[in-house]
């Protein structure tokens, strides 16, 4: 637990500058250097105006989506991504140098000590943490207090950088920030200074606000962007099995970009995702026909990550989702909880945390997928609330 500061740890407390940073120079290189290797400085204008702001974020790209950018011929995409290959380094790298690299990473506190135990000391920048679960489980929270937690200096477990929040359900409240920051030993005003905050309505303007993150981070020491939730307006905006395909194709294209963002400035990436609930009878099956049917009917609907209750009529017998078939014989129920997304959001994510309620105003929180942490709890996060 993290102790309120004294008034003059306080009133040291600031962001730096992005030209005073040191170890930042090796994170990603401007996009402005391609001038000096040689291309014309109206095409890398077009490069920003397409919301590419460095090197390292033009390797991200493919030429196709390159030569899409008004002005840009593929004789000049050609020049330009091969100048770019000059400046940064996409190729093979040991693993040394890998693990070298990783110690650029920064481990945000959470403001509880048993949840960054669990998450190996806190959220981790170039990475994606998703947070899933039922309504009141304490996700939205969590993201209030790693906007303040995020401004702290980096030898007090922050990150020393500013915060972008962009928020689809309109659950970002200021002045709950300002207890939390008073909680930390910060100025509230300070705090929400160097909070960007954007109410997005619709899937696209959310993809449109994640470009427009690019300029701000090239410019601005930045090390977190919250999205809550990442999945909300998907849900409106494309409607019935027709419109499925189409929906986890564009929130893929949004997922990747998240991911690009997270690597190419180190920023921490933390995203809410909403769960779904499934509920319907059970139905026993009795022969190895009907249990290879169903199930892989089943596995369809579940690779959209999707709750649906469809009936499947096979000798003249009738299945309610949620039963799997087991192929031994028997039957097993799936867990009545289950992110949203399908398999493109459990891809794209680093480390995936499950939160429930537990008792009164406790909360849980479990490690649900992590390369690198092992499956465990956290209970009562009484941090974060204070």
């Amino acid at each position: 637990m993290i102790g309120t500061l004294k008034a003059e740890e306080a009133s040291q407390l600031q962001l730096v500058e992005r030209e005073d940073v040191d170890d930042e120079d090796d994170l990603f290189e401007a996009i402005d250097k391609l001038i000096s290797a040689g291309i014309n400085a109206g095409d890398v204008k077009k490069l920003q105006d397409a919301g590419i702001y460095t090197c390292n974020g033009l390797m991200m790209h493919t030429k196709k989506n390159l030569t899409g950018i008004k002005g840009l011929s593929e004789a000049k995409v050609d020049k330009i991504c091969e100048a770019a290959e000059k400046i940064v380094n996409f190729g093979y790298i040991t693993g040394s140098d890998a693990l070298l690299k990783r110690k650029s990473v920064i481990r945000i506190t959470t403001g509880s000590q048993a949840l960054d135990e669990l998450l190996g000391g806190g959220i981790e920048t170039s990475a994606i943490t998703e947070a899933f679960g039922e309504f009141r489980s304490g996700k939205t929270q969590l993201a209030h207090t790693l906007c303040v937690s995020t401004q702290l200096p980096t030898n007090m477990r922050g990150g020393n950088g500013k915060v972008a929040y962009i928020d689809t359900e309109g659950t970002f409240r200021p002045d709950r920030v300002i207890p939390i920051a008073e909680r930390f030993g910060m100025d509230p005003g300070a705090v929400l200074d160097n909070i960007v905050y954007a109410r997005a309505y619709t899937y696209e303007h959310q993809y449109n606000l994640l470009l427009g993150l690019a300029a701000k981070m090239s410019e601005e020491p930045f090390r977190l962007l919250i999205v809550d939730s990442v999945i909300a307006l998907f849900r409106v905006d494309f409607t019935g099995r027709g419109e499925l395909a189409e929906r986890q194709q564009k929130l893929a294209q949004m997922l990747s970009r998240l991911t690009k963002i997270a690597e190419e400035f180190n920023v921490a990436v933390y995203m809410t995702n909403q769960g779904t609930s499934r509920n319907g009878p059970v139905y026993l099956f009795t022969t190895s026909a009907e249990q290879g049917i169903v199930s892989e009917f089943i596995l369809n609907f579940y690779q959209l990550g999707e709750t649906r209750s469809s009936a499947l009529n096979h000798t003249n017998t009738v299945c309610l989702l949620p039963v799997i078939a087991d192929p031994g014989g028997g039957v097993f129920i799936s867990d009545p909880k289950k992110p949203a997304g399908g398999h493109v959001l459990a891809h794209a994510a680093t480390i995936r945390l499950m939160f429930r309620k537990g008792k009164g105003e406790q909360r849980v929180c479990k490690v649900f997928d992590a390369p690198n942490l092992p499956e465990a709890e956290a209970i009562s996060f009484d941090g974060y609330y204070s």
